[in-house]
């Protein structure tokens, strides 16, 4: 299994994009990622973009808290967050396009976006605005469990201490009470997706986050 560190012998900062449909999608897809980058280095900057929250306060609320919780150690930070409507992101694409566009100024090492095989319409159209947006650039998109049972096959991971898992599941619980309620929005669920992919990676601590990647090269 071929093994690459993001940070080994880089000096300038690297520089990740988050990109997240709902306030919770980059927290469940990828929290645990972002968690392990900044425990390992003090040298990353973050943009963290949710597209929408329905013109919710409390929504945004909880999307600006969590991306605190996840982001406190990042070497800077900027969390922008939009007024998109849920489960409507197609039907007002043009202005999404716009929206992702203002983003090619970050010049992002790694991007982190939704899975273009996702059930979810909203999140399907994030992947395809990210890829035709940035031509150039490494892309993996995560997956969010959910009830459309849309999981696949991912052909990248990231292992991570059970420690990390434990820290991305207390933020998510802590930070979106609006959610709790759902039947699925549980620690359980969570902590089985990680220690599904921790399996088929052979993780040393059996936990992992799993992306796909369409196009890499080395």
């Amino acid at each position: 299994m071929l093994s690459l560190n993001f940070l080994h012998n880089k000096i300038s900062p690297l520089k990740v994009l988050c990109l997240g449909a709902h306030s919770d999608d980059i927290e469940i897809g990828c929290g645990g990622t972002i968690l392990r980058l900044l425990s390992a280095s003090t040298n990353v900057e973050v943009v963290w973009v949710v597209f929408g929250v329905s013109n919710n306060a409390e929504r945004e609320k909880e999307a600006r808290n969590s991306a605190a919780l996840f982001l406190a150690n990042a070497r800077t930070s900027e969390v922008i967050v939009g007024d998109f409507r849920d489960g409507f992101l197609p039907f007002d694409g043009a202005r999404a396009k716009d929206f992702i566009e203002r983003f090619k100024a970050v010049e992002p090492d790694l991007i982190l976006t939704h899975s273009r095989k996702d059930a979810h319409q909203d999140h399907r159209l994030i992947a395809e605005l990210t890829w035709n947006t940035f031509r150039n650039h490494f892309i993996l998109e995560y997956e969010i469990p959910k009830y459309d049972g849309d999981l696949g096959q991912p052909n990248v991971f990231v292992p991570l201490e059970r420690e990390i898992c434990e820290r991305k599941i207390q933020c998510l619980m802590d930070a979106f009470a609006t959610q709790r309620s759902k039947q699925w929005f549980e620690r359980e669920t969570f902590l089985a997706l990680m220690r599904l992919r921790g399996m088929e990676c052979i993780a040393p601590s059996g936990y992992a986050e799993a992306f796909y990647s369409r196009k890499l090269v080395l």
